[in-house]
């Protein structure tokens, strides 16, 4: 046996929380490390007084999640617990499953990341753990067997995705897609075969394509130009309503048009509350400032980027009001409260789904008799792109930010040259600046790998992808000379 202190390993390992749960190379999380990891967040849920028998246990489709699965399930027996194995199901499904059963849950999944890299999302029975919980697990001090011998894992329990595939048939109708085509690109995410379940069981027609055993790294936020490119093909050779994916554990949608062009997540989340007829919506900082110019909402509230800033907003929020929702500029959207619509209520779910974005987007366009492309034009004329620039530290891209907020002037020569002076900057999270022709330019170090992330905001879909564009190739001229 031997004691570890959960802080020591982080710095050790380098895996450590990004904005969404731990994560690193596959080949720094070992058996040792993901059962420390277990442990610890065993620990500070237990230490709150909260009382339990069993965990919820699952992950995506990834090569190297089920061997971290049984490291995770050696740790929740050793601690005297049952583990109740969801096996490979969207993370929402499974957060869903855990509030029902008042338990805890963890996920192995590393999201839109590459597969070379993982992670594991822990979640109380109420939903994501804090930043609080976050700090308790890093102060955690574990006991890892020496040798660990690592545990097959149990038998399958089908009952959490049962639970999931039935959550919106029952609120949107049995019938609520019928007459619509709709295609799946499948590829590796854990929804592929779920979802094609829950669309058949609304009525539509749907079509699978591109399905891969290889892992696909799909990014909501930052999709390939071969996805774009293949999308757009598709849609000319199958004459489909709309073309659905998600990431890699399908908390972020991705939502193509009959003509196979894919939604930007701020707009679909602005649509979806809209649908959902929400009060308040709490998004951060880098989405789309059409939620505010739209005036559909009662109260907008602004957030640092990651699920856990927004869930605490929601919090607040839901003591004061009713109808409190919140979406992420990747598109995944969370329920903050219970959603009444027409007799059926649709409960809380404060993580990211992405499914739910999806099935109301897809019914707001049947309702209205419009084509799905018509939906964005209802909404004010701002648009948002967003790219990063791979490979670069943090270390590197941190210091940037701070001599870009030091001088406006060299700000503005960087950012955007040709958009005028300076007129406000936000410090939310990152370095987000408005000019004074109205156009935004944020930088952001990502919380997840060694990435500086660009999002641009725009009265056109081209001026947005040039200001992002642009600004990311001055960067890299850069890094270039200072390496």
């Amino acid at each position: 046996m031997m004691n570890q202190l959960i802080g020591d390993l982080m710095e050790a390992s380098g895996v450590g929380f990004g904005t969404s749960g731990a994560r690193g190379l596959v080949e720094q999380m070992t058996d040792e490390l993901c059962y420390a990891y277990t442990s610890a967040f065993l620990q500070a849920v237990s230490s709150n007084g909260e009382k339990f028998e069993q965990v919820v246990l699952g992950h995506d489709l990834r090569p190297s999640s089920p061997a971290i699965a049984r490291a995770c399930a050696t740790a929740i027996t050793d601690a005297g617990l049952e583990v109740v194995y969801a096996g490979a199901l969207p993370t929402p499904a499974l957060a869903l499953y855990a509030a029902k059963t008042h338990s805890p849950a963890i996920v192995v999944t590393g999201s839109h990341i590459p597969f070379d890299r993982n992670g594991i999302k822990f979640y109380r029975a109420e939903g994501e753990i804090t930043k609080a919980d976050e700090e308790a697990i890093r102060n955690a001090v574990v006991t890892i067997p020496d040798p660990l011998v690592v545990i097959e894992l149990p038998l399958l329990s089908r009952e959490a995705g049962d639970d999931y595939i039935s959550r919106y048939p029952d609120f949107f109708g049995d019938q609520s897609l019928a007459g619509m085509r709709i295609a799946i690109y499948e590829h590796s995410s854990v929804a592929r075969d779920l979802l094609h379940v829950i669309l058949d069981s609304m009525g539509a027609e749907v079509i699978s394509l591109g399905r891969t055993d290889q892992f696909v790294p799909i990014d909501t936020e930052a999709v390939r130009p071969e996805d774009i490119e293949q999308a757009r093909l598709w849609a000319q050779e199958n004459n489909f309503d709309a073309l659905l994916s998600t990431d890699g554990d399908a908390d972020r949608p991705l939502i193509g048009d009959e003509q196979g062009n894919w939604f930007r997540g701020d707009d679909v989340g602005v649509l979806c509350a809209r649908y959902l007829q929400a009060n308040i919506v709490v998004t951060p900082v880098n989405s789309n400032t059409s939620v505010e110019k739209s005036r559909w909402f009662e109260k907008v509230v602004r957030t640092r980027i990651g699920s856990p800033y927004v869930i605490e907003g929601m919090e607040t929020a839901a003591t004061e009001y009713k109808g409190v929702a919140g979406y992420e500029a990747n598109g995944g959207f969370l329920l903050g409260s219970d959603i009444e619509r027409e007799g059926c209520t649709l409960t809380a779910l404060p993580t990211r789904d992405a499914l739910l974005p999806m099935l109301a987007l897809l019914c707001m366009a049947k309702e209205r008799g419009i084509r799905l492309s018509e939906l964005p034009e209802t909404l004010p004329s701002r648009f948002t792109a967003s790219d990063r620039m791979q490979n670069l530290p943090t270390e590197q891209s941190r210091p940037l930010i701070e001599s870009l907020n030091n001088n406006r002037e060299q700000a503005a020569a960087l950012l955007a040259p040709e958009s005028g002076a300076v007129s406000a900057i936000d410090l939310t999270d990152g370095f987000r600046v408005t000019f004074e022709n109205g156009e935004i330019v944020h930088l952001r170090s990502s919380g997840n790998a060694p990435e500086l992330r660009c999002y641009a905001e725009a009265d056109t879909p081209v001026r947005a992808r040039e200001l992002c564009q642009s600004c990311l190739s001055r960067v890299r001229a850069i890094s270039l000379e200072k390496e």
